[in-house]
């Protein structure tokens, strides 16, 4: 049950089905249903509401581990009184750092740039431990390469924002400054800092998007949680 954060912006759920159709082909022996927590539909209450009785893995279509995915998504469940698992969430997965190189990649930013300071955007939690997890991304995505400086800011809740961290790269020599966006799926937020990008002189690459190694991602967590329930 592919559950995703849901949101007014119809990218984002075309986005989510894309994964669960690339989860499909990758692994067609699972059925895949899709879900979110608000806003889209269908509504995870619903998705739920129609197993009858069948086992199925709740599977978080998100980056961190904060409020929908340790408060939401146990009280839906908890609320429906059916049997069922939850996974992890994705988290700073080598496979998704990878995707992100791979964005940066597209607007032509390589490892040997000296020039090129590279802005991971994250959307940011109320949740310290989920941001502190999510900051690691910044070393993480830096090594091995030249780059003028690696930062991870954030779109929304925590400092430092998106305009602090571009002059912060500018401050350590970056000529060029390509903001990288953790985000799944395009939407408002990516629309904002876009915004922000265009206005200060800066590039941004694409979201993570429906990558086959997101949907990879996806279902190591989903058979972590099978190998949970079956050892249970």
């Amino acid at each position: 049950m592919l559950t995703a954060h849901g949101s007014a912006d119809p990218r984002s759920a075309v986005t989510t089905h894309a994964v669960a159709d690339e989860i499909r082909r990758q692994r067609p022996d699972i059925d895949v249903l899709v879900a979110f927590c608000e806003n889209s539909e269908p509504n995870l209450r619903d998705v739920l509401a129609g197993l009858h009785g069948r086992p199925a893995v709740v599977t978080p279509l998100l980056l961190a581990s904060a409020y929908h995915a340790r408060v939401d998504i146990p009280a839906m469940v908890a609320e429906s009184g059916t049997e069922v698992v939850q996974a992890d969430t994705l988290g700073e997965d080598p496979r998704l750092v990878d995707v992100l190189a791979q964005r940066l990649a597209q607007r032509g930013v390589e490892s040997h740039h000296t020039d090129t300071g590279v802005l991971v955007v994250a959307v940011g939690s109320s949740h310290t431990a989920a941001n502190a997890q999510t900051a690691t991304l910044a070393a993480t995505l830096a090594q091995g390469r030249q780059w003028a400086g690696t930062e991870v800011v954030y779109a929304t809740g925590p400092q430092p924002s998106v305009a602090e961290g571009i002059a912060s790269l500018r401050r350590a020599g970056a000529s060029r400054i390509v903001l990288a966006p953790w985000f799944i799926a395009p939407g408002r937020i990516t629309d904002r800092v876009a915004a922000i990008a265009a206005s200060a002189g800066v590039e941004m690459a694409e979201p993570l998007g429906a990558h086959h190694l997101v949907a990879a991602t996806v279902l190591d967590r989903f058979d972590h949680a099978v190998a949970r329930r079956l050892a249970a």
